[in-house]
C-alpha cells in the first residue's frame, strides 16, 4: 500500500485520508513545542559534566572548521583540501589583522 502525501492548501499534510495539522496554524501549539524545546535543551546542558562540555566545544569547534573548509574549496571552485585549507588559513590571518587594528572586538568597548 503506498501512502500519498500532498499539501493541504496551506493546513497541513495529508497522508492517504488522514489529514496532519500545521503546528504553525496555532501560534499556542507552536509557543508550547518552542518553549519544551527550550526547556529540554537548558535541562540537558545542566546535566552535563564539565568533560562533556568541553568534548562538545571540541566537536562544534571541528564541525566549523569544516564548514569552513567545505565554504573555501566552493568559493575557490576545487576539491583540493590543501588549497582549501590554506584559504581558510588566509581567513584566520585577515581576521586576526582585524581583530589587532580594533576592527573586530569580542566585547563592547567601555563608554568614554
Amino acid at each position: 500500500m503506498s501512502l500519498r502525501l500532498r499539501r493541504c492548501r496551506g493546513r497541513g499534510v495529508r497522508i492517504g485520508s488522514l489529514q496532519m495539522s500545521n503546528i504553525h496554524d496555532d501560534p499556542a501549539a507552536l509557543k508550547a513545542l518552542q518553549d519544551d524545546i527550550y526547556r529540554e535543551r537548558i535541562l540537558r546542558a545542566r546535566a552535563i559534566t564539565v568533560s562533556e562540555r568541553l568534548a562538545e566545544v571540541f566537536e562544534l569547534s571541528n564541525h566549523q572548521f569544516g564548514m569552513m573548509l567545505a565554504g573555501a574549496m566552493h568559493r575557490l571552485g576545487t576539491r583540493d583540501e590543501a588549497a582549501g585549507w590554506r584559504e581558510v588559513e588566509r581567513w584566520m590571518r585577515r581576521l586576526d589583522r582585524a581583530r589587532e587594528f580594533g576592527l573586530y572586538a569580542t566585547e563592547k568597548p567601555p563608554d568614554r
